[in-house]
């Protein structure tokens, strides 16, 4: 099958990328190692659909060196790296991505990566996952099972088996501790930060940040802000949460009233419309927004484009929105998740914790998919274990363990 990419000859830099973050993920190695000997995947086909970047390419190359015939498209039009794309595809990887696709082309890769009739697949959000549930939906019999990378993917799965729906068991990956706790917390914290002031080149320092959902990502995002000297305001529906980030030394309000205190805007929601037209008119004259939810939904860009009277791009990844009264909004990387739209991603060292999770996830599916109903299972605690001590290992740290004195006090008591 003829592969889709930009440039092959963008190859020898996008190796340089992956063999850079090689270097940086121990866990993964110490896997790419027991797994290149044993082949636990001969003769199974994947379709792996994230943003391709290096840490992604390495995960694919992984899952290759396993035994699995791969193919992998991006999850997002404006995160696939081309020079990536071109090594990945150089080293035996069915690739069907390239930058900034249109919506057909984007969705064209999906079904290209999909007529290689997987057995497994590796979601980001759920695009994938709806294709096999709609147009490609003959697919789904030849699947056993696969897993889910983000809060909006798995939202969907679980929407599906309420319904009574899904197709075939998936794992929650994004839902396993040793990925959210520290991907969606630490990863998101410092990537976001990263797209936003490397897009920007302004300080954080002195300005007052309003990051709308304090769940994992906003509570990253959030602390990341506090420690560049940002005065941080909280938007939040639930309650607890709201309590939750007042405890952590936040100002809490409606998006409303945050609206005319801002200075940089970050979404973190999964929702739709957090900023909309009602926002937008109360905002300060030089307010930047930023999105690093899933979906290019939580800032309405069509509201915005309504309500202006001038639109152009004024640096890259800036676009400036002219209001009637001649106040300028400028919204970031189309609204779309910045930290990748506008940057490389979470660091190398967090994808590595992330990466393995999905690893073993798919070996888990491999292993007990006989075994399973079509629902949403979360990760085994053992896996999430296996994980933490690998990467402990790796930083050269150790631990205390249970005598056996204790471990019957504490589980015969």
């Amino acid at each position: 099958m003829e592969m889709m990419i930009r440039d092959p000859k963008l190859a020898p830099q996008g190796m340089d990328k992956i063999n850079w973050v090689r270097q940086h993920m121990p866990v993964l190695n110490v896997l790419n190692a027991e797994l290149s000997k044993s082949k636990p995947l001969l003769g199974k086909k994947m379709v792996v659909t994230m943003h391709l970047e290096a840490k992604t390419a390495y995960l694919a190359i992984v899952l290759k060196n396993a035994g699995a015939s791969v193919a992998v498209t991006g999850s997002n039009p404006l995160s696939t790296q081309d020079d990536v794309a071109a090594a990945l595809a150089s080293q035996g990887v069915k690739v069907f991505a390239w930058y900034n696709p249109t919506p057909a082309e984007y969705e064209l890769f999906l079904h290209k990566a999909l007529d290689t009739k997987p057995d497994i697949i590796v979601d980001d959000g759920g695009d994938l996952v709806a294709l096999l549930h709609g147009e490609r939906k003959e697919l789904s019999e030849h699947i056993i099972g696969g897993s889910e990378e983000t809060t909006t993917g798995v939202l969907r799965l679980r929407a599906l088996a309420r319904e009574g729906k899904l197709a075939f068991p998936m794992m929650a990956v994004n839902d396993a501790y040793c990925k959210y706790l520290f991907d969606n917390r630490y990863g998101t914290g410092q990537s976001t930060w990263d797209g936003i002031m490397r897009t920007t080149n302004l300080t954080v320092a002195g300005k007052t940040v309003v990051v709308a959902g304090y769940g994992w990502c906003g509570k990253g995002v959030a602390m990341r802000a506090k420690g560049l000297g940002a005065n941080v305001i909280v938007t939040e529906v639930d309650p607890i949460k709201a309590i939750e980030a007042v405890f952590d030394g936040f100002r809490v309000m409606p998006m409303i009233d945050a609206a005319a205190c801002g200075d940089i805007f970050v979404t973190l929601t999964g929702c739709k419309d957090v900023l909309q037209k009602e926002h937008f008119a109360v905002m300060k004259s030089g307010a930047i927004m930023a999105n690093a939810g899933h979906f290019d939904v939580e800032i309405n860009k069509i509201d915005l484009t309504e309500i202006a009277v001038s639109h152009s791009t004024v640096r890259k990844n800036i676009e400036e929105y002219v209001l009637p009264d001649s106040r300028k909004l400028y919204l970031l990387a189309e609204g779309r998740l910045v930290n990748l739209a506008a940057g490389d991603g979470h660091p190398t060292e967090i994808m590595d914790l992330s990466f393995a999770m999905q690893v073993l996830a798919v070996l888990h599916i491999l292993n007990h998919h006989s075994e399973m109903d079509k629902q949403v299972y979360n990760m085994p605690e053992e896996l999430n274990h296996r994980v933490a001590e690998l990467k402990l290992k790796a930083m050269g740290m150790n631990i205390d363990c249970l005598t056996a004195q204790q471990k019957a006090y504490l589980f015969n008591a």
